[in-house]
């Protein structure tokens, strides 16, 4: 039955700045943070992790997965993005965890587990459920030249 289940995602920048998706919970924590990306219609060109402090020096969470744990000659304590499915780093309603995109520009979103569900046939997954506030530009400044 595990493969027919989804997880509901809450992504937040801000309190008035958030996407809430649908996605099988089989797949890898690769593939949610390329979700979560894609409904804030950023490019998902830059390394991330998920970590399990939600504030303060995150990089340093307890529980953390990396894209770095996937990358050969790796030198990381955090568990590989590639291989961790959603289902067993996010087990309940309620998990939360920051997801952190582009180490460079530091996008932090906020990402807790507001449902689980069943796959409807049919239904194109990852899907964006709900869409609040206008998200930030990934680049800020590029898009006036």
């Amino acid at each position: 039955m595990a493969n027919t289940q989804t997880h509901v995602f809450r992504a937040s920048l801000s309190p008035k700045i958030y996407r809430e998706l649908e996605i099988p919970s089989e797949k890898k924590l690769y593939d949610l943070g390329q979700a979560i990306v894609g409904v804030f219609g950023f490019d998902f060109d830059h390394a991330f992790g998920f970590y399990s402090m939600l504030t303060g020096q995150i990089l340093r969470s307890p529980v953390k997965y990396e894209l770095f744990a996937d990358m050969e000659d790796a030198e990381s304590d955090a568990r590989s993005v590639k291989r961790s499915r959603i289902a067993d780093a996010f087990p309940k309603v309620g998990d939360k965890m920051t997801f952190l995109f582009d180490y460079g520009d530091g996008w932090e979103f906020r990402i807790e587990v507001i449902g689980l569900n069943q796959k409807e046939p049919g239904i194109k997954y990852p899907r964006l459920l709900k869409s609040v506030g206008k998200a930030p530009a990934q680049y800020p400044g590029l898009e006036e030249e």
